[in-house]
């Protein structure tokens, strides 16, 4: 591990809830993906599988601030586990309904309840932003690395998770999605030494987190940005099978994380300076242009070339918001701060995988990558128009009046 990566591991006990939150994580390259292979498997309808992914993603972004905010206030192990557990008993009735070919009603209702699952990176991160508070070279590192985490978790997540769902039966992928769920929170909740001490409610004043106009900026620029991952995801599937190999979209797929995958560990060994907000911006325009390429794959390999050349913006920006959001966003808020961030990516996921999904049926594969394109060229343009409120300090103070003193270091060296 390079050294930079080894200095943040000095810390006690950020080896486990850093595996913990991996597990953790899993389903969040998984259950998508899972659920519109297995319902493409059993009905062959791409339209119903985007529509149900999309479920997923809303009752996510619905339900992830809000639990978030709870945890703010009363701690990770008494808000998550239940949760968790809430999760997981929709799942299993959303593979039970499935797979006995029940009304499609009943598959909505229970995604919108399997949706409802903490931002477990959001938890790993708020406990390395509690121990390197102050230490903005350290911190950034810390972000980097997590990225990275993210970034193999969509390496293994779809090849794990289509490959299970094509060669052993429809439903495994969901299935093993949500055990990786339920062991990743129980084993980060068993750590109660690294757990952020909950703010308790007369800290929480101002309403939430999103009032910051800067995380504002932040969430709508992901909207589009999660449009473009949900697009990819769904039409790169609809796109193997055309050319008869469904079950190579998960290596496609893996392909486009890893190029996200390498630029986050480089990114992260990085002393970056200068103003974070202009590395976001030229990072989101990055990944808007890195969509047109899409268009001119006219095979399998040649998608991997473009989606890994795409995959090389995604993780520099993502660490670069993280820093964003925790310069933007009260201390007593910030778990809340980075799932809004998340809910942002997850409401474009619906978006972006239900429309990927009925362009698909009504044109095919190849014209799905138009909805990608769309997205990017949107998310380019909201952060423009945004840019401002994030080229500046924060008008709140950033983590709040008592860290206002460790802003300058953080300015010189957070990315």
């Amino acid at each position: 591990m390079p050294s930079p990566y080894r200095a943040i591991f000095s810390a006690p006990g950020s080896r486990e809830f850093s595996a913990a939150g991996f597990f953790g994580r899993m389903p969040l390259s998984m259950m998508g993906i899972g659920v519109v292979t297995m319902i493409s498997q059993l009905t062959g309808r791409y339209g119903l599988a985007g529509a149900l992914s999309a479920t997923l993603a809303m009752s996510a972004a619905v339900c992830g601030p809000q639990v978030s905010r709870l945890v703010d206030r009363y701690g990770q192990r008494r808000v998550l586990r239940p949760v968790t557990l809430v999760a997981v008993a929709a799942v299993a009735g959303l593979l039970i309904c499935a797979q006995q070919g029940a009304p499609e009603w009943t598959l909505f209702v229970f995604s919108m309840g399997a949706g409802c699952v903490p931002s477990v990176g959001s938890m790993v991160r708020s406990r390395w932003a509690e121990i390197y508070r102050g230490s903005g070279r350290d911190l950034h590192t810390a972000y980097a690395w997590e990225s990275i985490v993210d970034e193999v978790c969509f390496i293994f997540g779809p090849i794990l998770s289509i490959g299970l769902s094509t060669a052993w039966f429809p439903e495994a992928g969901p299935l093993i999605a949500a055990a990786f769920l339920l062991v990743g929170v129980f084993w980060l909740t068993a750590q109660r030494a690294t757990e952020p001490v909950p703010h308790p409610k007369s800290q929480h004043t101002g309403g939430s987190a999103l009032r910051s106009r800067g995380l504002q900026v932040l969430v709508v620029t992901f909207v589009a940005t999660g449009a473009i991952f949900g697009g990819v995801d769904v039409v790169t599937v609809a796109f193997a099978e055309e050319r008869g190999h469904k079950a190579a979209a998960s290596l496609v797929l893996a392909v486009y994380a890893l190029g996200s995958c390498l630029a986050g560990a480089v990114f992260g060994l990085l002393h970056v300076k200068g103003n974070p907000g202009t590395r976001w911006l030229v990072g989101v325009c990055a990944m808007a242009v890195s969509m047109i390429p899409l268009q001119l794959a006219g095979n399998l390999p040649l998608l991997a070339v473009a989606l890994f050349v795409a995959g090389l913006a995604i993780a520099p920006t993502m660490v670069t918001t993280m820093a964003l959001v925790e310069a933007h966003v009260p201390r007593t808020k910030l778990t809340e701060g980075m799932t809004w961030t998340s809910t942002g990516l997850a409401v474009g996921v619906a978006l972006g995988s239900s429309a990927a999904g009925w362009v698909v049926d009504a044109a095919g594969a190849k014209a799905g990558y138009a909805v990608p394109a769309v997205a990017g060229a949107l998310a380019a343009a909201v952060a423009f128009l945004g840019y401002r409120r994030l080229a500046g300090p924060a008008a709140t103070g950033g983590r709040g009046q008592d860290d206002r003193h460790l802003r300058t270091d953080d300015d010189e060296h957070v990315a």
